[in-house]
């Protein structure tokens, strides 16, 4: 078993003791810090920046020199995976992800290839590899896929969208065709992640940004089973530790009974979610993950250390949380106040973890 020098994550997420609650920040690396906005300058693009694993290394460390974190997590994007099935993703200015090649119909669907991630996707587990040497047991590293509901919105819109009308009428019109469809992406992802793994991630998270814009009968369908089905088929121990997995829905407060049941660790919540009324519904089956709203980080860093303690007074005392923002941080917040949340959670949470 390699070591590792903090292990808090690791151990909240599995819900065993710790001494303090453990601290990180979905985009944690990334724009709001200036350090990062210059890598990506040197880089010449963001795709340039993913796909250059000295690069992503050097990203996903500069939080970690900047604030005492309790983990890294791989800098990359969530779209890598269908990119390498060949839809072609480009990132235009000031409009965010768009593929080239969106898929439309039947052909295209049934021609997708499950990419191998040492090959077409050999750029992401050469990152995971570099870092994992330069991080040197600091602090356990997180791996993290979109989910296949998410991964298919983008595939077949095309880019993002507010109302998914092409993959809604696709569902609604030929859900064995999106069935078909999540199946390839859900492999896709199994064997992505669990390559991850391999390569040295120590945790692993699912994001499904977009279960939330479903029905309640969809949302099961087309979103939580692919997520099950990958969560049943990941390597759950690796180098002599068990690999967390956590699970996070955004917008998906109303399902966490279910996604309970899909054998994840821990459920990352987002802002819309009360973490009480969370903990008394799973009780200690699973961990918690969140779940400050990262508009907090725009107010002062008294009005910030405020919401800190709401959040963890909210979860109460125990272990099984992992602090963190209810959705990544944005572009404009001052890296200072971020700071000031990170030391919030280390001087107020002690308490909590005090028999």
């Amino acid at each position: 078993m390699s070591k590792l020098e903090n292990d808090r994550l690791l151990r909240a997420l599995l819900r065993q003791p710790v001494d303090v609650t453990p601290v990180w920040m979905m985009r944690q690396a990334g724009r709001y810090l200036p350090e990062y906005r210059e890598t990506r300058k040197k880089a010449g693009s963001f795709m340039k920046l993913c796909t250059n694993p000295e690069l992503a290394c050097e990203v996903t460390l500069q939080p970690l020199e900047r604030f005492p974190l309790d983990a890294a997590i791989l800098f990359s994007d969530i779209l890598t995976v269908p990119d390498a099935m060949g839809l072609g993703l480009y990132f235009a200015e000031g409009e965010g992800p768009r593929f080239k090649n969106p898929l439309r119909d039947e052909k295209q669907i049934q021609a997708l290839a499950v990419p191998d991630p040492e090959t077409e996707l050999r750029y992401v587990m050469d990152a995971v590899r570099t870092i994992r040497r330069e991080l040197d047991g600091r602090v356990p590293l997180i791996g993290f896929s979109g989910s296949p509901w998410t991964l298919a919105t983008y595939m077949v819109e095309g880019a993002s969208s507010k109302d998914f009308s092409i993959i809604k009428a696709m569902m609604y019109e030929r859900p064995e065709l999106l069935d078909q469809l999540l199946d390839t992406v859900a492999e896709s992802v199994t064997l992505y992640l669990n390559a991850q793994i391999k390569a040295g991630v120590q945790t692993v998270m699912i994001f499904d940004t977009w279960g939330g814009a479903l029905t309640p009968s969809d949302y099961c369908r087309f979103s939580l089973k692919p997520m099950e089905r990958i969560i049943h088929s990941l390597i759950r121990e690796n180098d002599g530790r068990k690999v967390p997995v956590i699970l996070f829905t955004k917008n998906g407060g109303q399902w966490l009974e279910a996604m309970t049941d899909t054998g994840a660790d821990a459920l990352g919540l987002d802002w819309t979610t009360d973490l009480a009324d969370a903990r008394r519904r799973v009780g200690n089956q699973v961990a918690l993950q969140g779940n400050l709203d990262p508009s907090v980080l725009y107010a002062s860093p008294q009005h910030i250390r405020e919401q800190v303690a709401k959040v963890l007074a909210s979860f109460g005392k125990g272990d099984g949380h992992v602090f963190n923002l209810g959705h990544g941080i944005h572009p404009g917040i001052p890296p200072d106040h971020a700071a000031a949340m990170i030391e919030a959670v280390q001087e107020l949470s002690p308490p909590y973890h005090r028999v």
